[in-house]
């Protein structure tokens, strides 16, 4: 069977056109720096800083990172962060599907025109695989199920990633998606691949 591809997904922010032109200005487009292995899916050389809470008064905002921002713009504002990240600007966010952001943390968002307040949408990426539906077929699984992928970089640090979330669409290019942290505990630098295990 196939191997699949695994990729470090690093913290970064989508955002909305309305966002993007508070953040960015009227009439701002977005610049492409690299595209993804995402069909369609772009890092742009627009980046951002978000903010956390303060960690002795939660009421105002206080330790931020940069972040940059995915294109194109989405229907909804979301932070993606790992758990490292998270403890970095003092607030809880969930692990969760991304899209899935009701009750998730809130953060400040400032770009060089304007800044947003999300009351939600900072999120930990649930890990997870993008497969086409040719590829579900081939791997025997369909979207939604939930397998474990073993990662061997060949560093001394081979891995089990239980509880990784399938993602079938005919949009997808096959891909597993972890955050800097799972990569760091891998050792998943560079070209690294995985094999499924159900």
């Amino acid at each position: 069977m196939r191997k699949i591809l695994v990729e470090t997904s690093a913290r970064h922010v989508h955002v909305t056109e309305e966002t993007l032109e508070i953040l960015f200005g009227k009439g701002y487009e977005f610049e492409v720096k690299k595209n993804l292995s995402q069909p369609g899916q772009y890092a742009s050389t627009a980046v951002v800083e978000v903010f956390g809470r303060d960690k002795k008064d939660p009421s105002v905002w206080g330790p931020s990172l940069n972040m940059r921002i995915l294109g194109p713009a989405r229907k909804y504002n979301q932070v993606e962060v790992s758990l490292t990240d998270a403890r970095k600007l003092n607030i809880k966010a969930p692990v969760r599907e991304s899209g899935d952001i009701k009750g998730s943390a809130a953060c400040l968002i400032k770009g060089p025109k304007g800044e947003v307040e999300l009351t939600e949408g900072v999120i930990v990426a649930k890990r997870h695989i993008h497969m086409t539906p040719l590829d579900a077929k081939e791997f025997g699984v369909e979207n939604g199920d939930i397998v474990k992928v073993k990662v061997d970089s060949g560093k001394g640090r081979a891995t089990i990633f239980d509880d990784t979330v399938i993602r079938v669409s005919d949009k997808f290019s096959l891909a597993m998606h972890i955050d800097t942290d799972e990569s760091n505990a891998a050792c998943a630098f560079g070209e690294v691949y995985g094999d499924l295990i159900k």
